[in-house]
């Protein structure tokens, strides 16, 4: 049965796999998945994973996992970029689960949250290579936009929840 709901410090090491295996499935990096999941544990890449409840939860953010009964296959997220706008992050499902309307109930629990919160706008930012999730936005509504970061490669996206 799957299951949505907020993550739990004990499932966010779950969570940064699943992320690196879908990751490691779409980049095709050189050596095998524990290679490059030692790598990416090693850098910055995931300090927000390293401090969900800071910069997440308290930053007037939420966090979902996505579980197949206990196994976490999914993750999901928004956090606080300004008074008006919440950033999308860790929007990842196993390849297994695609197509199944997932990543919608995913998505509508995070704009039904951001609006509580009172956000006007839903920013986020993805590579390239990512045409799936692209096709994903796309399809529920994000156009995008000038880049908001220190990424211009990637590609920034926004909607109005």
């Amino acid at each position: 049965m799957i299951t949505i709901r907020p993550i739990t410090p004990e499932e966010i090491p779950a969570a940064r796999r699943v992320i690196l295996t879908v990751a490691y499935n779409i980049y095709g990096w050189e050596g095998g998945l524990e290679d490059s999941i030692r790598h990416f544990e090693s850098t910055t890449e995931f300090d927000d994973m390293a401090h969900v409840e800071e910069h997440y939860f308290q930053n007037n953010g939420q966090f979902l996992v996505v579980l197949d009964d206990d196994k976490v296959i999914g993750s999901g997220a928004v956090r606080k970029f300004d008074e008006a706008t919440a950033e999308l992050k860790r929007m990842w499902l196993l390849e297994d689960y695609h197509g199944k309307g997932i990543g919608y109930q995913v998505i509508a629990q995070l704009f039904d949250f951001s609006r509580t919160k009172g956000y006007q706008r839903i920013i986020l930012q993805t590579s390239p290579e990512q045409t799936r999730a692209i096709a994903f936005y796309k399809k529920l509504g994000f156009h995008e936009i000038p880049c908001y970061n220190d990424k211009p490669d990637e590609i920034s996206m926004e909607i109005k929840p």
